[in-house]
Formats: C-alpha cells, structure tokens, sequence
C-alpha cells in the first residue's frame, strides 16, 4: 500500500496544468486573434484595429501573451520530463488529458474574468455588436468552468485507474 500511496502522488499535476494554461493561450491568440481577428489583447483598451499604428500595438502585446503561453508549456514539459525520469512509473492517460483540461479552463476562467470584465482590455467576439459581446464572455467562461470540471472528473477517473492497475501488480 505504501508503494501505491507513493506512486498515486507521483504523478505531475502541475505538468498538465501548465500544458493546459499554454494550450488554452495558444488557442486564444491563434484561433481568437489571428486566424479570426475577433479581438487582440489591447483592442478595448484604447486600440481598436483600425490604424496601422494601434495593429501595430496590439501584434506587440499579442505577442508578450504567446510568450508567456509558450513559457507555461515549457515548464509543463520541465515537470513532466523530471517526472516521467523516475523508474516504473504507471499512469492513467486519463490524467494528463483531465489535468490538461484544467489549466485551459483555468485559463479561460482568469483570463476571461481579468481580461474581459475587469480590466475590459478587450473581449472574446469584437466583431459584433457591442451589446453582444457580454454573451460571448460569458459563454468563454462557461467553456473554462466546463474544461476544468470535466478536466477534474477525468483526472479523479485517471486516479482511480491508476490505482487499480498499481494493486493488480501489487497483488
């Protein structure tokens, strides 16, 4: 039982968090302000794209936010590399692709909270009406509360797995 108390804690959850919150930034600036220019980071906050001089603000500040997305991803590979060095290790794919899911609804969650409503610097669908955009925030941070609860549920599923396949070696 210890063995599988030891391996249960063994596996890396912030690994698929910081995937998660990289993937999540990686969707957000790639799908939402690349592929279709609904908004860029600083869109609301007084450069709006209509000028070459304000795209040329928010292609900087969009790609501070790729960076540091690209850094989460980094330090979710550091951490699950470090993890995967250790000898025997069993897990449940259950629980990289539900941690991995809780860090991009963490992300859509803070990002969509600070981003949208706090700071107002911009929102997730500018190309409609301004009186729209709140449903379109609001339906970002239901999808965030959805990936992390159905992130959590698969990650607790992987667990039990896990768990189960430890005490049939065990046994």
């Amino acid at each position: 039982m210890n063995d599988l108390n030891k391996e249960k804690k063994g596996f890396p959850t912030s690994a698929g968090i910081f995937f998660g919150l990289g993937l999540g930034g990686f969707f957000d600036g790639i799908v939402l302000h690349q592929i279709l220019q609904w908004h860029h980071m600083l869109t609301s906050a007084g450069y709006p794209p209509d000028s070459v001089e304000n795209l040329k603000v928010d292609t900087f500040w969009d790609g501070l936010f790729h960076a540091s997305t690209y850094i989460f991803v980094v330090i979710g590979l550091v951490i699950l590399w470090r993890a995967a060095h250790r000898t025997h290790v069993v897990w449940s794919g259950k629980m990289l692709i539900g941690t991995i899911l809780m860090g991009f609804g963490i992300f859509n969650l803070v990002e969509g909270i600070i981003d949208h409503h706090i700071l107002k610097i911009h929102h997730v669908n500018e190309t409609v009406p301004m009186d729209q955009w709140i449903y379109w925030d609001i339906g970002f941070l239901v999808w965030g509360a959805a990936m992390l609860i159905g992130g959590w549920a698969l990650l607790k599923a992987g667990t039990r797995d896990t768990r189960d396949q430890l005490s049939s070696r065990l046994a």
